[in-house]
């Protein structure tokens, strides 16, 4: 007699979402303004574990877990994503004078 496998899906749609005009409409968690792209790069980046992400965020491990998840399987958009905001801070660094550099070169002359 075979045995019969049943297939279980964790539904990522109830843990990611996108809306228009909440994170930029970037891939977030539900109930969160908390991003994929900002668990992805506290993994990767940071070093930090599933559940230091949980804790850091205050999110549980299944919500950690499935933002992830949906990196895993999105990496070039949120790679795109990470990108922009990094030319984006880039650009808005430049063109925004440092208040204390000022202050400084003031204090100086």
């Amino acid at each position: 007699m075979a045995l019969k496998t049943a297939r279980v899906s964790i539904g990522l749609k109830s843990y990611i979402v996108k809306t228009p005009g909440v994170a930029g409409g970037r891939p977030r968690i539900a109930g969160h303004r908390i991003r994929v792209q900002d668990v992805a790069m506290a993994s990767e980046r940071m070093g930090l574990s599933p559940d230091e992400i949980a804790d850091e965020y205050e999110l549980t491990l299944g919500e950690v877990y499935a933002a992830l998840s949906y990196y895993f399987d999105h990496r070039a958009e949120i790679r795109r994503n990470i990108e922009r905001d990094r030319k984006y801070a880039a650009g808005m660094k430049r063109g925004t004078p440092s208040l204390l550099r000022a202050k400084l070169k003031e204090m100086r002359a």
